[in-house]
């Protein structure tokens, strides 16, 4: 698996991006009279700002605060919901991206181009024949299993998880292959229902089964997650539309993801990874506890116990490839040892070969 080391920062590059972007905002707020809207909708830019920290700083999207935000503290529909995650991390995770990027930070290239690949052909699939059909509670309890099942693993997997040094060489075709089944799978399924997911998909596997880097698994989580906000706002524009009232909650947290999100990638260097996850580990398995609670009418007895029996299957699926990602590594290990002997082997005949030509030389 190709893994980019660093090399020369761009910086400007981002500046530019920056500047780009706000002065478009400033035209779309100001030049048509906007700032109403802004003002109006502050509570949302208000929690975005801890939201695109922690899109920038962990393998969750911003839409991991913005949904449950929208969702369940503002009462607004569930479509509502994924349609800002996409808008909002449209901007949040490319200014990361860009960020990262610019930065030259190494990344899991072989996955992450599969992924996009997997992703250009799961989410318009996802978007037109599986999300219009979930009802609204679906998508709240998808989000929550999901989230929290995550939430779990890393609140009993932190040491593990952290623990990964560099990151283990696979085949960069089977990367690619298995990238490209994870975007199509996660795309298709979770990022279409409620707008994030995919990203944190793709860590999973490269923590679990690759045994990556923190700092390699979540810059290139973050990567994924913008391309696919960026392309569901495109599909979404160009079919069905966005739902009403993204547009205003944009306007106002846009601005705030813009710098919010790349200051995660940067602060997360100063204080570390594994108290940040800890901590988002914490409010995703609160999440659970929160939409369990708010739709107890509806869900009742067997709707909590069978959700809490979908956050074990989900543990169990992660527990399952950490466990196929050692029988893995422990083959490319062998491999690698194996390589070694053999070229040690051959460096030795050929140090006696020389030995011996210069023997008969002397004779």
């Amino acid at each position: 698996m190709s893994i980019q080391a660093p090399r020369k920062q761009h910086l400007w590059v981002w500046f530019l991006w920056l500047a780009g972007f706000y002065g478009v905002w400033t035209w779309l707020v100001f030049g048509n009279d906007r700032w109403g809207d802004v003002t109006a909708h502050w509570p949302i830019a208000l929690a975005m700002a801890a939201g695109s920290y922690v899109a920038g700083s962990t393998p969750m999207g911003g839409g991991t605060v913005g949904f449950p935000i929208l969702v369940l503290l503002f009462g607004l529909p569930a479509s509502l919901g994924r349609d800002f995650s996409f808008a909002v991390q449209s901007i949040g995770m490319t200014s990361a991206s860009i960020f990262i990027l610019s930065r030259r930070q190494p990344l899991a290239w072989s996955m992450l181009k599969g992924s996009v690949f997997g992703a250009v052909l799961g989410l318009p699939a996802g978007l037109f024949f599986i999300a219009p059909y979930v009802p609204e509670l679906w998508i709240k309890l998808v989000f929550a299993v999901i989230w929290c099942s995550f939430g779990v693993l890393h609140l009993y997997r932190i040491g593990e998880i952290a623990s990964h040094d560099g990151m283990t060489e696979f085949d960069e075709r089977w990367d690619f292959k298995v990238g490209t089944v994870l975007g199509i799978f996660s795309a298709a399924t979770v990022a279409s229902v409620t707008g994030v997911g995919i990203d944190m998909v793709l860590y999973a596997t490269l923590v679990l089964l690759c045994r990556a880097d923190l700092k390699i698994a979540i810059p290139t989580s973050v990567i994924i997650m913008a391309f696919t906000s960026l392309l569901g706002v495109l599909v979404k524009n160009l079919t069905t539309g966005m739902q009403p009232g993204v547009y205003e909650n944009w306007l106002a947290a846009a601005p705030v993801v813009a710098l919010g999100a790349p200051l995660g990638v940067f602060m997360v260097n100063l204080i570390g990874r594994k108290p940040t996850l800890i901590f988002v580990a914490v409010l995703c398995v609160g999440q659970f506890v929160w939409t369990c609670h708010t739709e107890r009418a509806a869900l009742g007895i067997p709707g909590f116990i069978l959700a809490l029996a979908a956050v074990g299957g989900c543990l169990l699926v992660f527990e399952r490839l950490r466990v196929w990602g050692g029988v893995l590594v422990g083959e490319a290990k062998a491999k690698q040892a194996a390589g070694s002997s053999a070229a040690d082997g051959r460096q030795e005949d050929a140090t006696h070969s020389k030995e011996a030509a210069a023997t008969c030389l002397q004779g």
